[in-house]
């Protein structure tokens, strides 16, 4: 990707990272960072999020790591924010979408429809925003990537997950429509496809912390954050035409 030094396909480049302030968006600020982009990240909480675009700064000294508290289920403010980043940077090349959330029940039977509620906003409807926002700039990008961080359970969903799944499901539904809306400009303007809408599916993610608090546990098919980071930064090294529409699985299919 880079020698550490910027020198990179990513050098250059501005990505925003909605749900940047957990662990999972933590390593991928660090590593964009590395990698010479300019980041744009948000979330919801700000403290986190300060945070977390520190860390990233420190780390990369001369880095531009910049964060905005942004509400994702207000499509007009998540637009707001996608056209501040375009004026400001000159360029958008990419949406990572790091919101995430988990409710799940012992049984089917015992399902609560309130966290269908919750996890419809959560994972769906911060897709739907987010990718309606960027799409747009993304399409004009000679590299624009929308990247969106899946469970492997949407594709085979358990019973006490099916708020969950449904919802992953329908979020790569959307993601893979946003693919399909890159594939069709292009062809209509004869030209080249450049811009990505991808899937990245792990089982559960991992992070330094957890394995402190469970040091005997094994973790069977969890991605590290640290992995997970690097494979968003490598889907700017495959061509637009190789992994748009597609699901990239860093863990086994179920």
């Amino acid at each position: 990707m880079t020698n550490g030094n910027g020198n990179g396909v990513l050098n250059g480049a501005v990505i925003a990272v909605a749900g940047a302030a957990g662990p999972a968006g933590r390593a991928t600020l660090l590593r964009l960072a590395e990698a010479g982009a300019t980041v744009v990240a948000s979330d919801a909480d700000a403290t986190r999020l300060a945070e977390a675009v520190d860390a990233a700064r420190y780390a990369h000294g001369g880095a531009t790591v910049t964060g905005d508290t942004v509400d994702l289920l207000d499509l007009d403010a998540t637009r707001e924010w996608a056209a501040r980043t375009e004026k400001e940077f000159g360029r958008i090349d990419g949406l990572v979408h790091l919101v995430g959330g988990w409710r799940g029940s012992a049984t089917f039977a015992e399902t609560d429809l309130a966290d269908w509620d919750v996890l419809q906003n959560l994972l769906i409807r911060t897709v739907q925003h987010t990718s309606l926002a960027f799409e747009d700039g993304l399409r004009r990008s000679d590299r624009g990537r929308y990247l969106l961080v899946s469970a492997a359970g949407a594709s085979k969903p358990t019973a006490g997950n099916a708020a969950y799944a449904a919802s992953k499901a329908a979020a790569e539904a959307w993601t893979l429509a946003l693919g399909d809306a890159f594939r069709k400009t292009a062809k209509a303007d004869g030209a080249a496809l450049s811009s990505a809408a991808v899937i990245l599916v792990v089982k559960a993610l991992v992070h330094e912390a957890m394995r402190a608090e469970r040091p005997n546990a094994k973790f069977a098919g969890f991605t590290d954050v640290t992995e997970l980071a690097e494979a968003i930064a490598g889907m700017w090294e495959r061509p637009a035409e190789e992994v748009n529409g597609t699901r990239q699985w860093l863990t086994e299919k179920p």
